[in-house]
């Protein structure tokens, strides 16, 4: 007889409220040699009202043996599956009452998964060439389903006990301390960890593996350890060393001890993003956690700094206290994102970190300036779409509103704040507004009034609505007339409809200096226009102080002309920050038409003068693209006149680069990248130096060492001859020892890796994307790197899930240097025939065509205006004595 197909009982991609997992008992068994793994669990449960269906999740796994532990004792439930929604239904004959204590018996089988999320196979080669297996775990944002059946949304916290059997030439390593080991029969062993704290399914992790070791105490009883591959454990000092720091400074900082008695740091061989924080067991890339003091660089040392502490932040801000669900993802990443800047600076005074955090503003203003952009908090249903929130708005953005609100209360208020709403709930789950009310106190408008003179209350929601529920930022347009300076707010976007910005308005904690005085004065904008009145006429004035504003000015009448006057004539009246954001206003005003193009120039020509990292960086960053975006059309000429003028402009200063190590650390990033750039226009001292140096290294069989700063520039010199070539390759082989940037950088000379790294053989798949986008930016290779992405898309997109940051980073960095009609055509019609499941609607697609668009917008009108500056300026760049 044929059975009737019984209805799934629930509709909705989210959880019902019905049920809640109070307890997890997992057990689980991964088999390294046929990389699959089964295990059991028994889920205590909470049930709230009354019903007959258990929802929860799981995904591509085989399920039996299920039933239910009741009062009346032990009873079989109905298995259902929707795995369109990777749910399961456990349904009872009868029903589960409220208030009642219940307990469900799942017993699971699956593949180990062979991308980089779930529980995933890794391997590494040892130095004699043998393959070694391992496996690991990355659950965030909806991946634990995957490992065992759970109820996988953040607000579902429970306490997990786990079990692992392992062989005996593995170690296993979870969220808490092993508490014992029990032999089994067969010669495997069963590693028992102690019970968690309370917390979500995305922060369970488990390793097995031949790790080793290294561990210190720090001064609050805390064991940190770090684990390596072995013959890479010699590289664990420096993060050890960083790890006890900064977990001791948060531990301060917070007010709140660190719940868990340990924090175990591992480097996988094979992961995808750069870390996760896992609570009690951050997982990390290898180059996010090793450092070796001959071969890696001062960026090197900042980036694994900042990569700790960010993911040591969100032991509180995230672990302890976490975002309801993922619409509200930036109260973890911009938060943990904005920490690493605060302690790193606190900790490590000598990396310079705050040279960088405008960086950050710039970035996420690039998407932000889009009308696809989206709030800061924003609605999100699939598991596509969760992943789409792992991007610059919620992590970059997010920090950068965080810096303007800690600017606005004062960094010590703002502290206090934190520290309030991280005790108020602890072990709960939060949504935007929490955090604004626990800032929003009687003590914080004593601190304030000080500040800001108005007799109003404070409201900080009502300050942070404006920034978190409407996407996109304010451009105020700022205009003195004598004492009187005018403001208007409109949003910034770059688009010729201009119905797409209107009924925007923001709250705006505007700051300003002017040529009268040093103090920092402040207002808030919250209506369309308003007018301020200085006490007397100035020569000029300059907004958004050090830009710790997120938003962008503009100076109407001669209020340009005035600045252009004061950078040529006395730049250091203003701070690197200030310039740079000055630099970065201008150009993107040329955008959206609000600043002619050769003004723009103009004011770039004081870079002559300028040696601020910051200031530099975003000089490069609004000159380069420029040249970018000729390469991908046919216009030697103009192409070679821009390359000479920024070369001509910053010729000065790449001179006085030594080709050393010395120096701090903003000092030597600096010259890391006035060298490559040097190199790679050809500039022909630096050309020259390079030759000469990578010929010596050649001469000696790659045993002398080059200095750290400066390889890229040398590599990227001596692969230009074949011999040169071949030499580099049989290297990159071989090493074990080779910085993985200048790996990258070689492998990226060369086209045919990209194929090979899809398999994995000679080089990682985790490193694709970084070398296909370094291809794309080679003129010679974008032809190249798009019809890879094209030909291999499905495979792409399997191997990095749809919607993931590294997907969006692919696409945009292989297209947004497209600036013809021809090319948009070639990207909209590949895009246009995928199906949703193969991503047709992710949002990075929509980027790529509005960045496309702006391109061709940009070339088409200001290409004859460009021609016409260079004509005029080229050969005759003022060099007066520095």
């Amino acid at each position: 007889t044929a059975k009737l197909k019984v209805p799934f009982p629930w509709t909705s991609m989210r959880l019902p409220k019905a049920v809640f997992p109070v307890h997890y008992d997992l057990s689980l068994h991964p088999n390294l040699t046929s990389l699959d793994f089964s295990g059991v669990v028994r889920i205590q449960l909470d049930v709230r009202e009354d019903t007959r269906a258990i929802v929860l999740h799981a995904k591509q796994m085989h399920i039996s043996n299920v039933f239910l532990l009741s009062p009346e004792g032990v009873k079989p439930l109905e298995v259902l599956e929707y795995p369109r929604f990777h749910q399961l239904a456990l349904v009872s004959d009868t029903t589960l009452t409220k208030g009642r204590k219940y307990e469900v018996h799942l017993e699971f089988a699956a593949n180990l998964s062979d991308s980089f999320h779930g529980f995933y196979k890794s391997s590494y080669r040892t130095s004699s060439g043998e393959v070694r297996v391992l496996a690991s775990t990355q659950f965030e944002a909806t991946f634990a389903r995957g490992a065992f059946p759970c109820f996988d949304e953040p607000a579902f916290k429970a306490n997990f006990t786990i079990q692992i059997v392992r062989e005996p030439r593995h170690i296993a390593i979870s969220n808490m301390p092993k508490v014992k080991t029990v032999e089994l029969p067969g010669g495997l062993l069963e590693d028992h960890f102690d019970t968690t704290v309370k917390m979500s399914t995305y922060l369970v992790a488990y390793i097995v593996s031949d790790f080793l070791s290294v561990s210190r105490t720090t001064q609050h009883g805390v064991k940190i350890s770090i684990y390596a591959v072995p013959e890479k454990i010699d590289q664990t000092a420096y993060a050890l060393d960083a790890a006890v720091k900064l977990l001791d400074f948060y531990d301060d900082y917070f007010d709140i001890p660190y719940p868990l008695p340990k924090q175990d740091l591992a480097a996988i061989p094979d992961f995808q993003s750069g870390a996760m924080e896992n609570w009690g067991l951050t997982t990390y890339r290898e180059t996010a956690l090793l450092y070796d003091p001959e071969k890696s660089s001062a960026s090197d040392k900042l980036g694994i700094t900042k990569v700790i502490a960010h993911e040591l932040a969100h032991q509180w801000f995230g672990n302890l206290v976490t975002m309801e669900w993922w619409n509200d993802l930036w109260l973890n990443e911009g938060f943990a994102k904005f920490m690493e800047y605060i302690s790193v600076d606190l900790t490590y005074p000598e990396l310079q970190v705050d040279d960088f955090f405008l960086g950050k503003c710039f970035e996420a203003m690039e998407v932000d300036s889009l009308s696809s952009s989206h709030p800061v908090s924003t609605p999100v249903e699939n598991p596509t779409q969760i992943q789409e929130m792992f991007d610059d708005v919620s992590y970059d953005k997010g920090a950068c509103i965080l810096n303007m609100l800690q600017d606005f209360l004062t960094p010590e208020a703002f502290e206090i704040g934190i520290i309030r709403y991280l005790k108020k709930y602890s072990y709960q789950n939060t949504v935007n507004s929490h955090l604004w009310e626990s800032l929003t106190d009687v003590s914080l408008h004593l601190l304030l009034f000080f500040k800001w003179y108005s007799g109003e209350e404070l409201d900080v929601r009502a300050i942070m609505d404006t920034w978190t529920l409407q996407e996109g930022f304010p451009l105020v347009t700022v205009e003195v007339r004598g004492r009187e300076v005018r403001l208007s707010q409109e949003r910034y976007l770059k688009t010729d409809d201009p119905s797409l910005t209107e009924g925007f308005l923001w709250q705006i904690p505007l700051t300003y200096k002017t040529s009268a005085s040093n103090t920092i004065h402040r207002f808030l904008l919250k209506n369309k226009t308003d007018v301020l009145y200085l006490p007397e006429e100035v020569a000029w004035v300059k907004f958004n102080v050090d830009m710790s504003g997120y938003y962008m000015v503009h100076y109407a009448g001669e209020g340009w002309n005035s600045i252009i006057k004061l950078l040529q004539h006395n730049h250091t009246a203003l701070s690197s920050n200030d310039r740079a954001s000055l630099i970065q206003n201008v150009f993107q005003l040329v955008s959206i038409g609000k600043v002619k193009l050769d003004q723009a120039l103009e004011l770039s020509l004081y870079l002559s003068k300028e040696t601020e990292i910051m200031a530099v960086t975003q000089g490069f960053g609004e000159l380069v693209p420029l040249y970018k975006l000729m390469e991908k059309r046919d216009m030697p000429v103009l192409e070679n006149q821009m390359k000479g003028y920024i070369v001509e402009l910053f010729r000065e200063l790449i001179d006085r680069q030594e080709w050393t190590d010395s120096g701090s650390v903003s000092q030597r990033m600096l010259r890391s990248y006035l060298l490559l750039f040097a190199c790679v226009r050809n500039y022909a001292p630096c050309v020259e130096k390079a030759m000469q140096l990578f010929n010596k290294w050649k001469e000696s069989d790659g045993k002398m060492s080059l200095p750290v700063d400066v390889t890229m520039a040398i590599f990227v010199v001596g692969a230009r001859t074949p011999e040169g070539w071949d030499f580099l390759f049989e290297k990159y082989r071989s090493s074990m020892q080779m910085s993985v940037k200048s790996q990258l950088t070689i492998v990226s000379l060369h086209f045919r890796m990209l194929e090979q790294s899809l398999d994995g053989a000679v080089m990682k798949t985790q490193d694709l994307p970084d070398v296909l986008v370094s291809i794309s930016r080679n003129p010679r290779g974008y032809k190249m790197a798009w019809d890879f992405l094209r030909r291999h898309w499905h495979t792409l997109i399997k191997r990095f899930d749809l919607g993931s940051h590294t997907v969006s980073f692919m696409v945009a960095g292989v297209t947004n240097q497209y600036s013809t009609r021809e090319m948009l055509n070639e990207v909209q019609s590949f895009f246009n025939s995928l199906t949703e499941e193969s991503g047709s609607e992710m949002r990075c697609i929509q980027q790529t065509y509005e960045t496309i668009e702006d391109n061709i917008r940009w070339m088409d009108t200001h290409l004859p205006l460009l021609q016409n500056w260079l004509n005029k300026h080229s050969g005759k760049l003022v060099h007066e004595d520095l």
